[in-house]
Protein backbone atom coordinates (compact mmCIF):
# COMPACT_ATOMS: atom_id res chain seq x y z
CA UNK A 1 0.00 0.00 0.00
CA UNK A 2 1.37 3.39 -0.80
CA UNK A 3 1.83 6.13 1.78
CA UNK A 4 -1.16 8.16 0.59
CA UNK A 5 -3.50 5.20 0.95
CA UNK A 6 -2.17 4.48 4.43
CA UNK A 7 -2.61 8.09 5.49
CA UNK A 8 -6.14 8.22 4.08
CA UNK A 9 -7.02 4.96 5.82
CA UNK A 10 -5.57 6.26 9.09
CA UNK A 11 -7.49 9.52 8.73
CA UNK A 12 -10.72 7.63 7.99
CA UNK A 13 -10.25 5.39 11.02
CA UNK A 14 -9.47 8.38 13.23
CA UNK A 15 -12.53 10.24 11.94
CA UNK A 16 -14.77 7.24 12.65
CA UNK A 17 -13.26 6.85 16.10
CA UNK A 18 -13.81 10.51 16.92
CA UNK A 19 -17.37 10.44 15.59
CA UNK A 20 -18.24 7.40 17.71
CA UNK A 21 -16.26 8.41 20.79
CA UNK A 22 -17.94 9.71 23.95
CA UNK A 23 -17.37 13.27 25.04
CA UNK A 24 -13.89 13.45 26.49
CA UNK A 25 -11.93 15.75 28.70
CA UNK A 26 -8.78 17.07 27.11
CA UNK A 27 -5.64 17.59 29.16
CA UNK A 28 -2.62 19.03 27.40
CA UNK A 29 0.92 18.59 28.49
CA UNK A 30 3.52 21.27 28.06
CA UNK A 31 5.43 20.29 24.92
CA UNK A 32 9.15 19.59 24.74
CA UNK A 33 9.73 22.14 21.97
CA UNK A 34 13.43 22.83 22.43
CA UNK A 35 15.71 20.42 20.61
CA UNK A 36 17.93 18.37 22.87
CA UNK A 37 21.52 19.49 23.28
CA UNK A 38 24.13 18.10 20.90
CA UNK A 39 25.66 14.79 21.86
CA UNK A 40 28.84 14.90 23.88
CA UNK A 41 31.77 15.46 21.57
CA UNK A 42 33.96 12.60 20.64
CA UNK A 43 37.59 13.00 19.70
CA UNK A 44 38.16 16.22 17.86
CA UNK A 45 38.59 14.32 14.60
CA UNK A 46 35.10 12.84 15.07
CA UNK A 47 33.27 15.92 16.36
CA UNK A 48 30.07 16.91 14.59
CA UNK A 49 30.32 20.14 12.66
CA UNK A 50 28.02 22.96 13.78
CA UNK A 51 25.98 22.72 10.58
CA UNK A 52 24.92 19.18 11.50
CA UNK A 53 23.63 20.39 14.85
CA UNK A 54 21.77 23.23 13.14
CA UNK A 55 20.23 20.77 10.68
CA UNK A 56 19.24 18.53 13.58
CA UNK A 57 17.66 21.43 15.49
CA UNK A 58 15.74 22.51 12.37
CA UNK A 59 14.57 18.94 11.79
CA UNK A 60 13.53 18.55 15.42
CA UNK A 61 11.53 21.78 15.32
CA UNK A 62 9.86 20.69 12.06
CA UNK A 63 8.86 17.35 13.62
CA UNK A 64 7.63 19.18 16.70
CA UNK A 65 5.40 21.38 14.52
CA UNK A 66 4.17 18.30 12.68
CA UNK A 67 3.06 16.84 16.02
CA UNK A 68 1.63 19.82 17.88
CA UNK A 69 0.41 22.03 15.04
CA UNK A 70 -0.59 19.61 12.27
CA UNK A 71 -1.26 16.54 14.44
CA UNK A 72 0.27 14.34 11.72
CA UNK A 73 1.82 11.78 14.04
CA UNK A 74 2.83 9.25 11.39
CA UNK A 75 4.75 11.89 9.46
CA UNK A 76 6.35 13.14 12.69
CA UNK A 77 7.59 9.65 13.53
CA UNK A 78 9.28 9.44 10.14
CA UNK A 79 10.79 12.91 10.60
CA UNK A 80 12.10 12.12 14.07
CA UNK A 81 13.59 8.78 13.04
CA UNK A 82 15.25 10.45 10.05
CA UNK A 83 17.17 12.70 12.45
CA UNK A 84 19.31 9.72 13.45
CA UNK A 85 19.16 10.72 17.12
CA UNK A 86 16.47 8.46 18.49
CA UNK A 87 18.90 7.66 21.31
CA UNK A 88 18.08 11.16 22.62
CA UNK A 89 15.44 11.22 25.36
CA UNK A 90 13.63 14.18 23.78
CA UNK A 91 13.45 12.50 20.37
CA UNK A 92 12.47 9.08 21.74
CA UNK A 93 9.82 10.71 23.93
CA UNK A 94 8.21 12.48 20.97
CA UNK A 95 8.26 9.24 18.98
CA UNK A 96 6.53 7.53 21.92
CA UNK A 97 4.01 10.35 22.17
CA UNK A 98 3.25 10.10 18.46
CA UNK A 99 2.70 6.35 18.62
CA UNK A 100 0.43 6.88 21.63
CA UNK A 101 -1.61 9.43 19.70
CA UNK A 102 -1.93 6.87 16.89
CA UNK A 103 -3.22 4.33 19.43
CA UNK A 104 -0.20 2.02 19.29
CA UNK A 105 0.33 1.73 23.03
CA UNK A 106 2.79 -1.16 22.98
CA UNK A 107 5.20 0.60 20.64
CA UNK A 108 4.66 3.86 22.49
CA UNK A 109 5.69 2.17 25.73
CA UNK A 110 8.90 0.88 24.13
CA UNK A 111 9.85 4.42 23.09
CA UNK A 112 9.03 5.94 26.47
CA UNK A 113 11.21 3.36 28.18
CA UNK A 114 13.97 4.01 25.64
CA UNK A 115 13.75 7.73 26.43
CA UNK A 116 14.05 7.08 30.17
CA UNK A 117 16.99 4.76 29.58
CA UNK A 118 18.71 7.57 27.67
CA UNK A 119 17.91 10.11 30.42
CA UNK A 120 16.28 8.91 33.64
CA UNK A 121 15.66 12.56 34.60
CA UNK A 122 13.79 13.57 31.43
CA UNK A 123 10.74 15.15 33.04
CA UNK A 124 8.66 15.33 29.87
CA UNK A 125 8.99 11.57 29.40
CA UNK A 126 7.91 10.92 32.99
CA UNK A 127 4.88 13.10 32.30
CA UNK A 128 3.91 11.55 28.96
CA UNK A 129 4.56 8.02 30.19
CA UNK A 130 2.48 8.84 33.27
CA UNK A 131 -0.37 9.98 31.03
CA UNK A 132 0.08 6.72 29.10
CA UNK A 133 -0.29 4.87 32.42
CA UNK A 134 -3.52 6.74 33.19
CA UNK A 135 -4.90 5.86 29.76
CA UNK A 136 -4.05 2.21 30.40
CA UNK A 137 -5.78 2.28 33.79
CA UNK A 138 -2.48 1.91 35.68
CA UNK A 139 -3.18 4.61 38.23
CA UNK A 140 -0.61 3.34 40.76
CA UNK A 141 2.10 3.49 38.10
CA UNK A 142 0.90 6.96 37.05
CA UNK A 143 1.18 8.06 40.68
CA UNK A 144 4.76 6.72 40.72
CA UNK A 145 5.50 8.86 37.65
CA UNK A 146 3.90 11.87 39.32
CA UNK A 147 6.09 11.34 42.40
CA UNK A 148 9.16 11.13 40.17
CA UNK A 149 8.25 14.44 38.53
CA UNK A 150 7.82 15.99 41.99
CA UNK A 151 11.33 14.78 42.92
CA UNK A 152 12.80 16.27 39.74
CA UNK A 153 10.95 19.59 39.43
CA UNK A 154 8.68 20.03 42.41
CA UNK A 155 4.92 20.28 42.33
CA UNK A 156 4.58 23.60 40.52
CA UNK A 157 5.85 22.47 37.12
CA UNK A 158 3.49 22.18 34.16
CA UNK A 159 4.41 18.51 33.83
CA UNK A 160 3.40 17.80 37.43
CA UNK A 161 0.16 19.79 37.19
CA UNK A 162 -0.85 18.06 33.95
CA UNK A 163 -0.35 14.53 35.26
CA UNK A 164 -1.91 15.41 38.63
CA UNK A 165 -5.01 16.75 36.83
CA UNK A 166 -5.29 13.53 34.86
CA UNK A 167 -5.09 11.48 38.05
CA UNK A 168 -7.82 13.60 39.68
CA UNK A 169 -10.31 12.51 37.02
CA UNK A 170 -12.40 9.45 37.77
CA UNK A 171 -11.17 6.23 36.11
CA UNK A 172 -12.81 5.46 32.78
CA UNK A 173 -13.96 9.01 32.03
CA UNK A 174 -12.55 8.95 28.50
CA UNK A 175 -9.55 11.17 29.04
CA UNK A 176 -7.49 12.16 26.02
CA UNK A 177 -4.00 13.60 26.39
Amino acid sequence: MNKLAIRLLTLAMLSLTLAAAPVVTVVYAAPDNDPPPPPKKKKSSEARPGSEQTAFADGYRAAYATIYERHDYAAAIAQLKALGRDDSAAVANLIGYSYRQLGDYKVSQIWYERALKADPNHVKTWQYYGLWQVEQGNRDQAQFHLNKIAQLTGTSSEEYRSLAAALEKAPGTGLVY
